[in-house]
């Protein structure tokens, strides 16, 4: 799912539109379900009117392709499996398993939560007592996930495919199992699904969810376990049946917020930088948000001196660190909501979805959709919906942030006194 956090930088490399092509609106929010398919919550949308733009949601993997095709053929080295690299004053160089490498200006490690440039360069660190502790341990896996979107389907059986808005379900399992089940309807009378399991709750039915072999036999074997799931359409049996095996995935749930972003002429960014659970869609939205304000940052370099370049990308970390940090928290916390099931997060669920006033989740969604960087070097995406915006000022934010916050405070401190 994508928000307007980043609709504008979209706009700015005109994706926008053709991003649309291969997406459905999310209108009513979705529903969360029992197992038995009884109503636990329904969730409202803040009107475009307000947002300039309606959430979408499509298939991530026609994402991935329109985003390939933007990119020169020339600029892409496939099959480069990052071994090491130096770096000096003087630039960087990588080494590659093919036994070749590359020298350059600076290094970008967007290579995902298992970064290798993150694992070298904090080898590095660590060997120079530069790298703090809580860089030094594991990311936590609280949850395995099964994704797969299906073929078209007939719409006589699934007529929620002809609908123009998503249809989107949230199916919690009751006491006696760990599961968790979604879908969602995205364009070409298609249902993208998945299952979640939570680690550590209860015996899992199919011991293949533990092991880490991730082939399409083992995912079928997997899917074989869990078939009888109840959905609003069938069951998930009916989906897998749809769905070409091939385009099965089944991805960790991990989550690690990192303290070391960059040295010397290396930064990271997106899941290298800091993990966050994919219960919202902010993983990648954040990821978007990094390249956007790098990008702002390295362009500002003149010249490109080793210094220069250094405060370039602790710039970079300082306007991004915070907004990650609150997003990491709140993801930690929509994951509870959505796939936790323990006792304390069952509770806590029927608390919020029964008891938070809808004012209070529209005022936290409006927040949460308030900043939406663009590139400073490309003409700006003109101002959509009433909703006040965070200014692309770094000290203008932070200054409306601790206005924002010290009107709660006083808020709170009122309603105290009464």
């Amino acid at each position: 799912m994508h928000t307007p956090n980043v609709f504008p930088a979209f706009e700015q490399l005109d994706l926008y539109e053709e991003l649309l092509s291969f997406s459905k609106p999310l209108r009513d929010g979705g529903s969360v379900l029992t197992d038995k398919l009884k109503l636990i919550a329904n969730f409202k949308s803040i009107s475009p009117e307000v947002m300039g733009y309606e959430r979408q949601l499509f298939p991530r993997p026609e994402l991935h392709n329109m985003l390939l095709r933007k990119i020169p053929t020339e600029k892409m080295h496939l099959s480069k499996k990052v071994l090491s690299f130096q770096q000096n004053h003087e630039g960087v160089m990588v080494r590659f398993s093919d036994n070749t490498t590359i020298h350059g200006d600076i290094l970008v490690g967007a290579d995902g939560a298992h970064s290798a440039v993150r694992q070298h360069l904090y080898k590095t660190l660590e060997k120079q007592g530069l790298l703090p502790k809580a860089d030094n341990q594991s990311m936590k896996k609280g949850y395995i996930s099964l994704v797969g979107t299906t073929t078209a389907l007939d719409p006589t059986k699934y007529p929620d495919v002809l609908k123009e808005d998503c249809q989107t379900y949230g199916i919690i399992g009751d006491g006696n199992t760990p599961y968790t089940w979604c879908t969602f309807t995205v364009p070409g009378n298609r249902i993208c699904w998945n299952v979640v399991v939570q680690l550590g709750v209860a015996e899992i039915a199919d011991d293949q969810f533990r092991t880490s072999d991730w082939v399409p036999q083992q995912n079928q074997r997997m899917m074989d376990s869990i078939r009888h799931f109840k959905t609003t359409y069938g069951t998930m049996g009916d989906l897998f049946d749809s769905t070409p095996i091939e385009v099965v995935s089944k991805v960790y749930f991990e989550d690690m917020m990192f303290e070391t972003w960059h040295h010397g002429r290396t930064v990271l960014i997106g899941d290298a930088a800091h993990k966050l659970l994919p219960s919202t869609g902010a993983g990648a939205i954040n990821a978007m948000q990094d390249a956007v304000i790098l990008a702002n940052h390295l362009y500002d370099i003149k010249p490109t001196s080793f210094e220069n370049i250094k405060n370039a990308f602790k710039g970079y970390k300082e306007e991004r660190y915070e907004a990650v940090k609150e997003q990491y928290a709140q993801t930690q916390l929509a994951a509870k909501l959505q796939f936790g099931h323990t006792f304390s997060e069952r509770i806590l669920r029927y608390i919020l979805f029964n008891w938070v006033p809808k004012s209070m989740q529209m005022k936290q969604m409006s927040k949460d959709n308030a900043y939406r960087p663009q590139a400073n070097f490309l003409p700006q995406t003109p101002k959509r919906g009433t909703l006040e915006t965070l200014s692309q000022d770094p000290l203008k934010r932070v200054q409306k942030e601790r206005e924002e916050e010290e009107e709660a405070q006083r808020m709170a401190a009122t309603a105290a006194a009464v």
